[in-house]
C-alpha cells in the first residue's frame, strides 16, 4: 500500500488564510455598535477553521491509516499514559508557581496565590469556561489531526515543536484586536505584553508535544492539557508582570523536558512513517525479545 504523503505547507496556508479572514471580519465589527454577537460568531468560525480543514484533508485523503489513525485519536483513550498527563499537569503548577515566587524579586506580591473571581471573557454571552473547554478540543482536533503530524512527518519532534510553536503563535495575531478577547486585554497593556504571550507560545509547544509523543499521539491527552493550561492562566491571579516571568520558567522547563528526552526529540525514525512507525517499533521489540 503506497504511504501517505503529508502536505503541511497547503494545510497551513488553508488554516490561515480561512481563519484570518474570519478574525479580521470580527475584529472589525467588534468595534461597532451594531455587533449582536456577529463578531462571536466569526471568532468560532474563523476557530474551527483548522479542525474542519484537518478532517476533510484526511476524510479525502483516500488514506485509510490516515482515517484509522484519525480515529484512534479521537476515541483511543487506551493510548492515554495517566502519569505522564498527570506530570504535565504538575509540572505546570510549578511552573506557575515558580513564576508567582520569581516574580516577587521585581516587586509583585505574594497575593497572586489566589483564584479570579471570574474569567477575563466572555464570547457571545458565552462562559469563557465552557469558550476555553470548546478552544481546546477544537484547537486540539486541528493541531493534533493533521497539523503537527503533518510536519513531524519531515522533521525530528524537536524542529517539528519550533516550527509548529512559531506557527501556533502567529495563528493568535488577529485576537489582539478583536475586543473582548484576552488577547485584546493585552495589547491594551502594551505591546510588550503582546510580544510576551507570542513568545511563551513556542516552548509551551513543546511541553504540548511531549504529552502529545507520550501518550501515543493521543489528541484527548492534549485536550485535557490545553484546557488546564488555559484554565490556570485565567484562573490564577498572576499579574501581566508575572506572566512576563512565566515565560522563562517555561523556556527552562522546555529545556528539562528536552533534555530529559533527547531520544524522543531528537529520534528520526519515524520520519517519512509516522504513521506506521510505533506498530512497527512494537515488531521490532517483539522480534528483539
Amino acid at each position: 500500500m503506497k504511504q501517505y504523503k503529508y502536505k503541511p505547507l497547503r494545510f497551513y496556508v488553508i488554516c490561515f488564510v480561512s481563519t484570518w479572514v474570519f478574525w479580521i471580519l470580527a475584529a472589525v465589527i467588534s468595534k461597532s455598535a451594531n455587533d449582536n454577537g456577529i463578531s462571536a460568531l466569526l471568532m468560532l468560525f474563523g476557530l474551527t477553521a483548522p479542525a474542519v480543514t484537518a478532517v476533510i484533508t484526511v476524510l479525502t485523503s483516500k488514506s485509510k491509516v490516515l482515517k484509522a489513525d484519525l480515529k484512534r485519536k479521537l476515541i483511543g483513550f487506551y493510548r492515554i499514559k495517566p502519569f505522564s498527563i498527570i506530570a504535565a499537569v504538575v509540572g505546570f503548577m510549578v511552573i506557575v508557581v515558580l513564576s508567582i515566587l520569581l516574580s516577587t524579586l521585581v516587586g509583585q506580591s505574594l497575593e497572586q496565590f489566589a483564584f479570579t473571581e471570574d474569567f477575563s471573557f466572555s464570547v457571545g454571552g458565552t462562559s469563557a469556561l465552557l469558550t476555553m473547554l470548546l478552544a481546546a478540543i477544537i484547537e486540539e482536533v486541528g493541531w493534533r489531526g493533521y497539523g503537527e503530524d503533518s510536519v513531524a512527518s519531515y522533521f525530528s519532534w524537536f524542529t517539528e515543536s519550533v516550527i509548529f510553536g512559531f506557527v501556533w503563535a502567529l495563528w493568535h495575531l488577529p485576537l489582539f484586536w478583536i475586543e473582548g478577547t484576552y488577547h485584546y486585554g493585552l495589547k491594551e497593556l502594551g505591546i510588550l505584553y503582546m510580544v510576551n504571550f507570542l513568545i511563551s507560545v513556542v516552548p509551551l509547544g513543546f511541553l504540548t508535544t511531549w504529552v502529545y509523543v507520550k501518550n501515543n499521539r493521543s489528541m484527548l491527552a492534549c485536550i485535557i492539557f490545553h484546557l488546564f493550561v488555559n484554565t490556570m492562566q485565567e484562573k490564577i491571579a498572576m499579574t501581566p508582570q508575572t506572566k512576563c516571568v512565566e515565560t522563562i520558567v517555561i523556556f527552562f522547563a522546555a529545556a528539562i523536558i528536552v533534555l530529559t528526552n533527547k531520544e524522543m526529540f531528537f529520534e528520526k525514525e519515524h520520519i517519512g512513517n509516522i504513521l506506521e512507525y510505533k506498530e512497527e517499533r512494537k515488531i521490532e521489540i517483539s522480534v528483539t525479545k
